[in-house]
């Protein structure tokens, strides 16, 4: 099957989520992620393109910007050089991130600002800190920081037409919200077959009902963020009983 094209975007600005093969770590440790963040400063200003907000996690990066060159080349400049560091500090060789990355298009300033809170609450949203603040490998800092007058390699221009102040800035990227931004349109289903194979590349994801309920629970919600996959394809697939998925997928945190 022929590979869809990008959807273009009007404005030059998308929201790009980079993903580690297979579901694998991209960032081992901190001084990984100072890498990183020295490749995406330097392609920033090689390639001339706006960054308005980054969150860097575990097996995935958000970026959100304005492209100055082909979006294309700047995620390459990005991403090769980093490979190669990691591959050569890790004794690996091969792929890290999917060949593919995945992108959509922002095509207004509501929908910018909804983006850029929506990264920003990726590490609360996955219980990795209670608070915003507390995260320190996504932008939010920078961008108080920046109210404060420091220099910040977030193009601060529109976001502080939408938010004079930083209080203005904290008080919408705290507010309870239901944003869901480029990870809902990446759970397209996958078929019994596809979902299998995928699901063979990782061990943990074999024998699951031996594993404690904790655990399994936990990879059950996993697989389903992953892949998209409904409640009765996952028990098939998974070789578990309906209730058993359901139940998992209900006490997702």
């Amino acid at each position: 099957m022929a590979r869809q094209a990008r959807k273009k975007s009007t404005t030059g600005i998308y929201h790009v989520m980079l993903k580690g093969l297979d579901g694998r770590n991209i960032f081992l440790d901190d001084a990984d992620r100072s890498v990183f963040m020295e490749k995406l400063n330097k392609a920033r200003e090689t390639g001339g393109f706006q960054l308005y907000a980054y969150c860097l996690m575990d097996n995935h990066v958000h970026l959100l910007l304005k492209e100055g060159e082909d979006l294309g080349t700047s995620i390459k400049r990005i991403t090769v050089g980093y490979v190669q560091l990691h591959n050569n500090k890790y004794g690996r060789t091969g792929h890290l991130f999917q060949n593919r990355f995945n992108s959509e298009a922002v095509e207004d300033d509501q929908y910018l600002m909804m983006v850029i809170r929506y990264i920003h609450r990726n590490p609360l949203k996955a219980g990795m800190v209670s608070r915003l603040k507390e995260y320190s490998w996504s932008s939010y800092q920078q961008i108080i920081q920046a109210y404060q007058g420091n220099s910040s390699i977030i193009d601060m221009g529109i976001i502080k037409e939408y938010f004079p102040t930083a209080a203005d800035f904290i008080r919408f990227s705290e507010e309870e919200n239901e944003d869901e931004c480029l990870e809902i349109n990446l759970k397209t289903r996958c078929s019994d077959e596809q979902l299998t194979v995928l699901l063979s590349k990782n061990p943990e994801y074999r024998n699951l009902g031996e594993l404690s309920v904790d655990k399994r629970n936990q990879l059950i919600r996993q697989i389903q963020q992953e892949t998209g996959g409904s409640i009765r394809q996952l028990s098939r697939v998974l070789g578990l009983g309906k209730m058993m998925v359901e139940l998992a997928l209900k006490r997702r945190a």
